[in-house]
């Protein structure tokens, strides 16, 4: 029996080609591999003695050879192939295990170069990975150190199934397909390709999706963006949540001040900023004082003891920050089910689109990234907004893309009011709006409203001026503009335009 042995990670190698050889397997390795494997005193014959040809052209072409690839793809009961073998003197191989250059660790680093990059593009990997999964049914095929063990104990205990052979084979044609669709991304300037290179590794799975029925996992690098310091496993509504809180305290730079915002499915339900954390942490609760009651928690910086003690009077799912005071995290820690998450770096870094599963395939787009600088304020109305109120416009513009639509915000200049959302008018969307901040006993004398797409009557600006608004932001483009600037401007109100809609669905 012979295996070929052909690995970048060397995770384990040694111990699983120790094995194979227990186990009567002739080791056939290729450069780096066979050094490793002959240092750690393991029998090993190197490809070039077997092809009869040297490496050549640095290493980039070794085991391209018929010696290797008939070998491998030769059916065992195929007479023909078998004496084909034969007359050219090729011994069949059994086993390959390979994986391949790091060509995704490589392009991670921000300062790897293009020649770089392609050099870790590898092509006898591939080709020997594709030749035995293809002929899964003669050869074992290995691409990762984590299926070493579960190989081992197979092979030692004659339990080597077909069931076995074909899952081997199904990850290794997923293990190149990854790696194409790594270099494929890499090298393509499209923003929406003819072909779409997708590969995501699963990074674990969930107890079940949105309802306990649903099965669910978590794929990708969601890891590389936060750190789990405290609490359960997070589930996939957790991530969700996380992802869309996150989104929103992003809007708000940590050097012009301590923001926070809480957020329920998805859904802020109060935003705030202050001299503190506290400070926003108050104004944030006031918006609504029931609706978080089990929500997400976002902060931009760092968490201090004032803030813990403020939130550990409620129960939150998870706290999010940059970083935790001791004394803090030693407070907040002491409840088991509540997560506690490390931001490691902002999800605005995460590259590529935003994709939207559809039956049958996906829907793909550019996030809304928008900076709200790029964003001119078109005053439409007799009177334009103040100073105050424009600096409060701009805060309610930040939180209103982050709420499903249709999204109103009242707010102030640092603080939301009340929100509604998704609804399926508008005009409901500003009444519910209402509502919650009448309910939560905050006064909208002298609020703005914020709305994330154009108003199609005026009824929502009528409501608003009568709950107590003074100036309202939206992106205009109503065939009825002209309608709801007039009503406006009969409410003695100011309004803006952006001229820039932000659905969020």
């Amino acid at each position: 029996m012979r295996a070929l042995v052909s690995v970048y990670d060397k995770h384990d190698i040694e111990a699983f080609a120790a094995g194979l050889v227990e186990l009567g397997y002739e080791i056939v390795s290729t450069g780096n591999t066979a050094r490793t494997l002959a240092a750690a005193g393991i029998p090993v014959r190197l490809v070039s003695d077997v092809t009869g040809f040297p490496e050549i052209l640095g290493g980039r072409v070794k085991t391209l050879h018929p010696a290797i690839h008939a070998g491998i793809l030769a059916r065992r009961d195929d007479p023909g192939h078998m004496a084909a073998l034969e007359v050219h003197g090729i011994t069949p191989i059994d086993m390959v295990v390979v994986n391949l250059y790091p060509f995704s660790e490589t392009i991670a680093r921000p300062d790897v170069s293009f020649a770089e990059a392609i050099e870790q593009i590898d092509i006898g990997g591939p080709a020997m990975v594709r030749a035995a999964a293809k002929n899964h049914e003669a050869v074992l095929v290995v691409v990762s150190p984590d299926d070493y063990d579960t190989v081992l104990m197979a092979l030692r205990s004659d339990a080597v199934t077909p069931d076995l052979r074909r899952r081997l084979a199904a990850r290794a044609f997923a293990h190149t397909a990854a790696y194409d669709a790594a270099i494929a991304a890499y090298l393509s300037d499209e923003l929406f390709p003819e072909m779409l290179p997708l590969a995501f590794r699963k990074v674990q799975n969930l107890r079940y999706g949105e309802n306990p029925h649903q099965r669910a996992a978590l794929y990708g690098e969601f890891h590389t963006f936060f750190e789990q310091l405290h609490g359960r496993e997070l589930s996939y509504i957790n991530i969700l949540d996380i992802t869309a809180v996150q989104g929103l305290i992003e809007e708000f730079d940590p050097q012009e001040g301590a923001a926070l915002a809480i957020v329920k499915h998805t859904n802020p339900c109060g935003v705030g900023i202050g001299a503190t954390p506290l400070e926003a942490w108050e104004k944030a609760f006031a918006t609504d004082r029931e609706a978080p009651f089990g929500g997400i928690i976002a902060v931009n910086q760092t968490l201090d003891l004032p803030l813990a003690q403020a939130i550990d009077e409620i129960f939150s799912e998870i706290i999010i920050a940059p970083a935790f005071a001791d004394d803090a995290l030693a407070l907040l820690r002491k409840k088991k089910n509540r997560r506690l998450m490390r931001v490691l770096r902002p999800v605005r870094l995460a590259r590529g689109l935003a994709y939207h599963s559809v039956p049958g395939g996906l829907l793909v787009q550019e996030p809304d990234l928008a900076p709200l600088d790029e964003e001119p304020f078109q005053v439409v109305t007799q009177r334009a907004p103040t100073e105050t109120e424009r600096a409060a416009l701009r805060f309610a513009w930040r939180v209103v893309k982050h709420v499903k639509s249709n999204a109103i915000v009242f707010a102030a200049a640092d603080r939301t009011l009340g929100i509604g959302a998704g609804q399926m008018s508008r005009v409901d969307s500003t009444r519910v709006a209402v509502w919650k901040a009448q309910n939560a006993g905050l006064s909208l004398a002298g609020s703005v409203l914020a709305s994330d797409a154009l108003f199609p009557f005026p009824d929502s600006v009528e409501i608003a001026a009568a709950a107590g608004a003074t100036a309202v932001i939206q992106p205009g483009g109503s065939v009825r503009d002209d309608e709801v600037i007039s009503a406006a401007d009969r409410l003695g109100m100011a309004m803006v335009f952006t001229g820039r809609r932000h659905f969020l669905h």
